[in-house]
């Protein structure tokens, strides 16, 4: 075995409903403007053509329940509710009739984000890593079996900031079906166990500060909390 120059961090984990073992994340996917409203309300045009992606760090992952710092760097940290996709076997190139047999499961998870970052490298056509791929960032809640939940339909996802309704939809409002985002990645990576797809989120996204408890529910799915600490 190779000795390191100093201790390397263990993947991170995900709970998983009714099993003993935890499901490890290796990386994380993003999907960006799949539902109209969201779009709208960042002033911008949905691509009906594919889909667009941007990725996380598998060590953002925070398991939800916990309480996190206010992140460095921003005035503008902003939830997003958003169903997980978690898969479950190898997957590269498949079409979208056999995208389904490559996910695990389901969890409800919240991509933070440094909205005023994000928005400034937006406006000058350079990458958003400083406003997503944030510590701490990939909230998740533990993960439901495929078979457990069933089909994406029109279960409701809402998220509340103090027991207030800032975001309510349903997933039957997602641009890009499970199957579509499973079948277009795999164009471009060999999608394994391990790899997580964040699908988006719904119209409603908006700034917390420090203390702020924020609270997302999927019909189906295991709640997803988080409360936002203080900076350190």
């Amino acid at each position: 075995m190779t000795r390191t120059l100093f201790p390397s961090p263990a993947w991170p984990t995900v709970p998983v409903k009714g099993e003993d073992a935890a499901y490890p994340v290796h990386r994380v996917f993003c999907v960006g403007r799949n539902y109209a409203a969201h779009a709208a309300e960042m002033g911008v045009e949905v691509d009906r053509e594919a889909p667009f992606y941007f990725t996380k760090s598998a060590l953002t992952i925070l398991p939800g329940g916990q309480t996190f710092p206010y992140p460095p760097g921003t005035e503008n940290f902003h939830y997003e509710m958003e169903l997980v996709v978690a898969i479950g076997s190898p997957a590269f190139r498949v079409s979208a009739d056999a995208a389904m047999d490559h996910v695990y499961g389901y969890a409800a998870g919240f991509d933070m984000t440094r909205r005023d970052l994000q928005l400034a490298a937006r406006a000058k056509q350079r990458p958003w890593d400083l406003g997503k791929d944030v510590e701490g960032s990939a909230v998740i809640a533990p993960i439901t079996k495929a078979a457990d939940f069933g089909a994406v339909g029109d279960q409701r996802i809402s998220l509340t900031v103090d027991g207030e309704v800032r975001q309510d939809a349903h997933l039957s409002d997602l641009i890009w079906t499970v199957a579509e985002l499973v079948a277009d990645l795999s164009k471009y990576y060999h999608l394994a166990p391990g790899d997580l797809i964040y699908t988006g989120t719904p119209a409603g996204v908006g700034a917390v500060g420090p203390g702020a408890v924020v609270r997302g529910e999927i019909d189906g799915l295991d709640p997803v909390e988080l409360t936002v600490g203080q900076p350190e």
